[in-house]
């Protein structure tokens, strides 16, 4: 006779998002889906069983924040990064991308620009991912609907400081930079007009509307322009910290209040404000969530910005867009969670290895790329963080998995139950590690974490009942997929 479950993960102490404490249980799998979740499953109905020996079970995480291909070539990147993710319990990927410098270098429509990243990703990642788009042009955004129905790609971003400001510090030729064309211009105004491209395609598609959604990096490029010049020409500032004055809290808040007018405006209620770093950011946040109550927005942050402060940072490797901050908005940000005011973590990772991150003077901030590495830190970090602070089991689930699935359409990711993909994480929550470069997955030979101490481990990952991860070593090979959006549970 066949076995009834094709794994079967016995004596977990089994974590579900919003569920304060984790419940004694075993996880059934058949055909990559979860089919019972119950206390003393039958193990002879199995053909292969594994003992959690007592470890907490959580949903694979989904990592909804990270950069593939930014500062490595892509099919490069998807291979070496997803078993950072791997490695840290991210089973599930979300990767923004746009046209223009980084990435795959080039501009054009996206019916041209995304199959080669679909093509440069296929077959190489340890873990499923997804890809958000920024529509950089204006013929971007008639390509909206194309992009939903044909590659099921549901969400998509602004960057808002690019209008004056490029990647790394200032930005005087936009069209270079962002290579769209001449008489086109990166602004409020494309902004407003992005806004109502996907309001439109959200009317069009009302069964798939609720998944269609915008993200926004929240900086002002005038105001870091102009505080950047009064920082260097201080000079009395160093490091992460002259860098955080250079691109001041206010102007996240501005930029927030920018942004949520223009939805309000154009009526599209689905708005996702990115890795909010301070408290004024987040102030301004919840502001304009009163404010305009008809606008559904969600609140981001990462872990670098609530394990990290531009003091404790280890290095220059720190420095990422916004700013990592001191204590004080470090702390203002966990206050948020705790609150309920934040509706998921992510890493924002985004690999940059030594020989590109930093400039000739080693110790010049400005001088240094934006960005870093993080996704295998991200469920240690939480629970490192968070259970210094009481926040529940459920509560990083949520947070970790949960809230991103749903919100970006991915219906079969996040919880740990019958008809979800056995993404299934066995965290051992009494070992410690400290955190060194050279153990990490990742190819990036430096952490902003270095020497910090993670009071968990991740022992075992599966993925769609694959196990990915055996005893913290990333195994087997990629059997990651594309996951074109919304992804519906088959039981719903």
């Amino acid at each position: 006779m066949d076995p009834t479950y094709d794994v079967l993960i016995t004596g977990a102490r089994i974590v579900r998002p919003d569920v304060d404490e984790p419940a004694d249980g075993d996880i059934a799998v058949r055909d990559g889906r979860i089919v019972e979740v119950a206390p003393g499953l039958d193990a002879g109905a199995a053909a292969e069983v594994v003992d959690a020996a007592g470890r907490l079970a959580f949903p694979g995480l989904v990592d909804a924040h990270q950069h593939w291909g930014i500062y490595n070539p892509l099919d490069i990147d998807t291979r070496t990064e997803s078993r950072a993710c791997a490695q840290g319990g991210v089973t599930t990927a979300m990767t923004y991308i746009r046209t223009g410098q980084y990435y795959l270098n080039r501009g054009g429509p996206y019916a041209e620009f995304f199959p080669e990243v679909l093509r440069l990703s296929e077959g190489r990642a340890h873990v499923d991912y997804a890809f958000h788009l920024a529509p950089m042009m204006r013929t971007h955004i008639d390509e909206t609907e194309h992009l939903i129905q044909q590659f099921g790609v549901t969400s998509f971003k602004i960057f808002m400081f690019y209008g004056s400001h490029g990647l790394h510090g200032r930005s005087t030729d936009q069209s270079s930079f962002l290579m769209i064309p001449e008489g086109d211009h990166y602004d409020i105004a494309h902004f407003e007009f992005v806004m109502r491209g996907i309001q439109r395609a959200r009317a069009a598609l009302p069964d798939l509307a609720d998944d269609i959604s915008l993200s926004l990096h929240c900086e002002t490029a005038e105001i870091m322009r102009a505080y950047t010049r009064l920082v260097e020409e201080d000079g009395h500032l160093r490091g992460l910290e002259a860098y955080s004055a250079s691109r001041p809290p206010h102007s996240e808040g501005l930029a927030i209040a920018v942004a949520a007018y223009l939805a309000h405006e154009t009526g599209l209620p689905t708005i996702n404000l990115l890795h909010l770093s301070s408290a004024k950011a987040m102030q301004a946040a919840l502001l304009m969530a009163r404010t305009f109550p008809h606008v559904d927005f969600r609140r981001e942050v990462t872990v670098g910005h609530l394990t990290a402060s531009y003091d404790t940072a280890a290095g220059l490797g720190g420095k990422v867009n916004p700013p990592l901050r001191g204590e004080d908005d470090r702390e203002a940000l966990w206050q948020a969670v705790l609150d309920g005011n934040v509706d998921w973590i992510v890493s924002d990772h985004a690999c940059c290895r030594d020989e590109m991150k930093f400039g000739e003077d080693r110790d010049d901030v400005f001088a240094a790329k934006s960005g870093f590495g993080g996704t295998e830190y991200l469920l240690p970090g939480v629970i490192t963080e968070g259970r210094k602070r009481g926040l529940s089991w459920g509560r990083m689930a949520a947070l970790t998995a949960r809230n991103p699935a749903r919100r970006y359409g991915l219906h079969t990711k996040g919880d740990l139950a019958p008809g979800f993909d056995a993404d299934v994480v066995l965290v051992d929550p009494d070992r410690s590690f400290v955190v060194r470069a050279q153990d990490s997955e990742s190819a990036q030979e430096y952490t902003p974490f270095e020497g910090f101490e993670m009071r968990a481990t991740v022992d075992h990952v599966f993925l769609r009942g694959r196990q990915i991860v055996r005893d913290r070593n990333v195994v087997g090979d990629p059997a990651g997929r594309y996951l074109a959006r919304p992804a519906r549970r088959t039981d719903l």
